[in-house]
């Protein structure tokens, strides 16, 4: 089984934290669209690791803003889809056994667009709130507002979507802990099926970044309010019924993302357009080289030229034994399933067994034998464990 990303680099304004490769310029829309569904026809589905051709499991559209798109231009990848890779879309209860999201924005949910959703179709619908004060919306050049949040949600429900996903951030300037707490309790209010929490990051390239180097803003990082903002989101969210898998993420029962899981636990996915990453798995665990990752040029009109002459306007990265053992490493450790030792030859096994010890002893990582995975005190020195579990 396989994923397939398409990434939707189109904004209709640009938030100050996004590091994310994405344009205001919306007159390219139509020549991507057309060149995306172009990538789509010259890429195939990368092989599982027993060679055999795999299929698509989870269909993701990131951005950007993808809910930017026109219905036709919605429906024209839609269609390139299910014309290139066959999930079937529209077979077997309405392609329900796929799991297709997209990423909108909640000033982008009117009713007739929530209903072309569910006709497309999608059944999972992503959708970054970020706050629920206006102020810090303003803050962060968000276009919606506070409200719009519920009466998206309210959309989206009246129009059968049953999957939605919610993110939220905390960790502005000035914001207090009884500020975080009625963000969550906003956000537990319109009772969604996911709910996803990230720490605003100062991330150089970002207007947020020119700002705080520049000094016009001030912005002291008090890394203590911080890690109480973490419990609190997990006490809350968890209390709440919702399952803490993923180290920013908590989901009902059976609302995993599958899509995003796939970047966990190994499975091979496919990126379309521009400075989308694709991932082939070549081979067994010893293999040398053991995949293959790829990434499409971030420059909205060198690769709708590339595409246009024939071209995949790529970069491509050989992952040997080593490096796909450090990969795992990275990803496998942030979520509750944790590292399944059995994936890993003797050699590594015995390496991350030896080298975990210590944390184990501490009380930050537990081992059942098949498994090594952060305990809760753990997770708030994720990246420390990490690093020392990687082979040097």
């Amino acid at each position: 089984m396989a994923g397939l990303y398409i990434h939707i680099p189109f904004c209709k304004s640009r938030c100050i934290y996004c590091g994310f490769y994405s344009t205001t310029d919306e007159k390219w829309r139509q020549r991507y669209v057309d060149a995306v569904c172009r990538e789509m026809e010259m890429r195939s589905l990368p092989p599982s690791p027993s060679k055999e051709r795999g299929r698509i499991d989870t269909i993701y559209l990131g951005g950007g803003t993808p809910s930017q798109l026109t219905i036709p231009q919605l429906e024209q990848l839609f269609i390139y889809i299910n014309k290139v890779y066959a999930p079937p879309l529209y077979l077997e209860g309405d392609g329900r056994r796929l799991e297709i999201t997209i990423e909108v924005n909640p000033d982008d949910v009117t009713v007739e667009f929530a209903a072309v959703l569910r006709r497309l179709p999608v059944n999972r619908v992503s959708m970054g709130a970020q706050t629920f004060n206006d102020e810090r919306l303003l803050f962060l050049h968000r276009r919606h507002t506070a409200e719009q949040v519920p009466l998206a949600v309210q959309r989206l429900r009246n129009a059968g979507i049953r999957n939605i996903s919610v993110d939220l951030m905390y960790g502005f300037p000035n914001e207090t802990l009884a500020d975080w707490q009625r963000d969550i309790d906003a956000a537990l209010s319109l009772d969604v099926e996911h709910l996803s929490a990230y720490c605003l990051m100062i991330e150089e390239g970002t207007v947020l970044y020119e700002q705080f180097r520049d000094e016009s803003l001030e912005f002291r990082i008090d890394e203590e309010l911080e890690r109480q903002m973490y419990e609190v989101l997990i006490d809350k969210l968890t209390a709440a019924g919702y399952e803490h898998y993923e180290i920013s993420n908590f989901a009902r029962l059976g609302y995993r993302s599958r899509h995003n899981s796939s970047y966990w636990n190994d499975t091979p996915y496919i990126g379309l357009g521009a400075a989308a990453h694709s991932y082939t798995v070549l081979g067994g665990f010893a293999a040398d080289p053991y995949a293959v990752r790829s990434w499409n040029i971030a420059d909205l009109r060198q690769y709708v030229d590339a595409i246009q002459r024939g071209e995949i306007p790529c970069e491509r990265e050989v992952i040997d034994a080593d490096t796909h053992y450090n990969d795992r490493i990275t990803v496998a450790l942030r979520t509750s399933d944790g590292l399944d030792l059995d994936t890993l030859s003797d050699k590594y096994r015995h390496y991350c067994l030896h080298e975990a010890q210590r944390f184990i002893t501490d009380g930050l990582l537990r081992c059942d034998g098949h498994h090594l995975v952060l305990t809760r005190k753990g997770l708030f020195v994720s990246d420390y464990i990490m690093s020392s579990l990687v082979y040097a």
